[in-house]
């Protein structure tokens, strides 16, 4: 299985205003989100306690991911503040810097049969990262998203190794200018967190909306528990299937065509 190569840096001036819209529209969003939350119909409220009624996931259509693109990778870096000048530059070694989600290319060697997909932490229902942290940093919230609490790591990194999917990595060196939304620490774990900011905000993840603008439409998020939600409709009316299925882990993330 091997990466495929990033898009071409876009121009500074696009860089920024991308950036500087995305903030706004952000910060709006929290502002002006409790008041008006479930007159909007959106989610939930911020004062409403997570709950297993809600089970959110993340459906990709193998056959709408094009190769080449890595528009759901890019708008994770800029979201979370990943990569890039104001991080990248801080790390002594390329190679340590973290990456929640990655394009791979995968080929059948017997018909020739060619794909590429996203692949991030899978959000699994019974998460083995969850089960051999010692500390209880690794936890599931009852609507199935998959967390790191900072300040519990310890930085065992046991749930790097558990994890089947190699979704989690580990902050080596200091990091400056967090994103406010999302703090990361050095010594720490940490891996795709389904941009539980954005949701619990009644927004989608990053990933899912700049695949709709800027890819293919490959991606569908929504709640898996509401049968009228558009992820349910797919799962219902189209074979899916999970990484791994035979690890009994009931990932959050599905996938179509593979």
């Amino acid at each position: 299985m091997t990466e495929a190569p990033h898009n071409d840096t876009p121009a500074l001036a696009d860089e920024a205003r991308r950036r500087f819209l995305k903030r706004a529209g952000l910060t709006a969003g929290f502002s002006l989100f409790a008041g008006s939350a479930l007159a909007a119909g959106l989610p939930k409220a911020l004062d409403e306690a997570t709950s297993s009624e809600r089970r959110w996931g993340i459906l990709v259509d193998a056959g709408k991911c094009p190769e080449g693109c890595t528009a759901c990778v890019d708008a994770c870096f800029e979201e979370m503040g990943i990569e890039g000048p104001r991080v990248g530059d801080n790390h002594s070694r390329p190679d340590q810097d973290s990456q929640w989600i990655r394009k791979v290319s995968l080929k059948n060697e017997d018909t020739g049969h060619a794909l590429a997909l996203p692949v991030m932490c899978q959000h699994c229902t019974y998460p083995p990262c969850v089960d051999v942290c010692p500390t209880g940093a690794s936890f599931k919230r009852a609507d199935g998203i998959v967390l790191v609490d900072r300040h519990v790591c310890i930085g065992c990194r046991y749930c790097i190794m558990a994890c089947p999917y190699k979704a989690r990595c580990f902050v080596h060196e200091a990091i400056h200018d967090q994103e406010p939304y999302m703090p990361r620490g050095k010594g720490t774990a940490e891996g795709c967190t389904m941009c539980v900011h954005r949701i619990d905000h009644g927004m989608k993840p990053a990933c899912v909306v700049a695949c709709h603008e800027e890819g293919a439409g490959a991606m569908t998020f929504g709640d898996t528990n509401d049968p009228e939600s558009a992820i349910a409709g797919k799962l219902r009316d189209n074979t899916t299937s999970a990484i791994r299925a035979d690890l009994g882990t009931e990932p959050g993330i599905r996938y179509m065509g593979i």
